[in-house]
Order: structure tokens, then C-alpha cells, then sequence
């Protein structure tokens, strides 16, 4: 072979490794953020006491409309709880619960979660326009919306195409999706708090 035909070739070659390395990196995709001020409520805790949201809130509050049937609040609360603990009082979590069947009181009492409990929230889910568990939200001071799982597309989820979920049932997708929400959720409250 002569010497141009081998230039030419490791010519294609290189463009070809360079195609496929430029094909595998991806962007950085920017940071699901939320700027939406949420409505207020009055509402009745577990333990007969009233919030009158926004107002009463004192800094960064996890929202989270949740229900004790619900596989991805299951996956997710305990998450959220190590938020909590993490952040040593600086992080509270409003637990809205909403289509129960089950006594919501009783199923965060077994499971040792440091979480403000309404029962029956399904008026504030209606309100907020939450029609699925689990709704969670990271607020303001001020009650504006600054994170959700909702804001979070589908699409960044997996990135590796490995942990592709299309066929796992309910409880072990949310398996992978809670550590996922909670990272992101970690980010968004390290960003409310500097």
C-alpha cells in the first residue's frame, strides 16, 4: 500500500474516533429550578394545631404531598428524613397527605419521620394542582416554589441507558427514582441556603 492511501486511512480513522467521542459526551444539563409562588392555605395538623401558609413558615420548607399506598413516597420519605437529620433543624418537611386510605398518622409514627403531618390535604393538592404522589416541592420563605420533582424532565432520567425502566414495576422504579429526587433536591436546598 502506498503512502497516501495509509494517510487517507488513518485520516477517516481519526475523524471516525473523533465522531464517536464527540457522539458519547453529553452537555451538562443546567439544574431543574421552579419560581412559582404556590397558593396559601390554612390547614389542621395531626395534632390540631393550624399552619397558615405561607406566613408561618421560617425558612426552606420541603413540601410533599404523599400517600401511604404510594411506592415512590415509600422510596422517597426515607430520603427525606436524612434531609432533615442532615441539615439539623434548618429543613422541615410539611407531609400534605392526600387520597389515603390508610391512618397517615400512624404510618409516620411506625417509621420514626421528624414530619409535620395534615391528614386529608386533598383540598391543598387540589389547590396546588398536585393530582399525583408524590408531589414534592422545595419553598421560600415566602412559599415560592423554587424546586419539584415535577420540574425534573423525564428525559434527564437515566442518563445510562442500563437503568432504562420501562419494564420494572411500580416499587422498583421508585427505587431508582427517590435517591435521584433527593439529590436533586439536596442541590436546589444547598442553593437556598447560601
Amino acid at each position: 500500500m502506498n503512502n497516501y492511501k495509509l494517510n487517507s486511512i488513518s485520516k477517516v480513522f481519526v475523524a471516525i474516533a473523533a465522531a464517536l467521542i464527540l457522539a458519547s459526551c453529553k452537555p451538562q444539563a443546567a439544574e431543574p429550578t421552579m419560581d412559582w409562588q404556590t397558593p396559601a392555605f390554612q390547614l389542621e395538623d395531626s395534632s390540631g394545631l393550624e399552619i397558615d401558609y405561607p406566613a408561618d413558615l421560617t425558612g426552606p420548607t420541603i413540601v410533599l404531598f404523599w400517600a401511604s399506598w404510594c411506592p415512590y413516597c415509600k422510596a422517597l420519605m426515607p430520603h427525606l428524613q436524612s434531609i432533615v437529620d442532615e441539615y439539623g433543624g434548618e429543613i422541615r418537611v410539611l407531609a400534605l397527605n392526600f387520597r389515603e386510605d390508610e391512618d397517615p398518622a400512624e404510618y409516620i409514627r411506625n417509621r420514626g419521620f421528624d414530619f409535620r403531618l395534615f391528614p386529608e390535604s386533598d383540598p391543598v393538592a387540589q389547590l396546588w394542582g398536585v393530582k399525583t404522589t408524590p408531589g414534592l416541592f422545595l419553598v421560600d420563605q415566602t412559599g415560592r416554589a423554587i424546586f419539584s420533582n415535577f420540574s425534573l424532565p423525564e428525559k434527564a432520567w437515566p442518563a445510562n441507558p442500563a437503568l432504562a425502566v420501562e419494564d420494572m414495576k411500580h416499587y422498583q422504579k421508585a427505587a431508582r427514582k427517590a435517591p435521584y429526587w433527593a439529590a436533586h433536591l439536596r442541590l436546589a436546598i444547598d442553593g437556598a441556603l447560601q
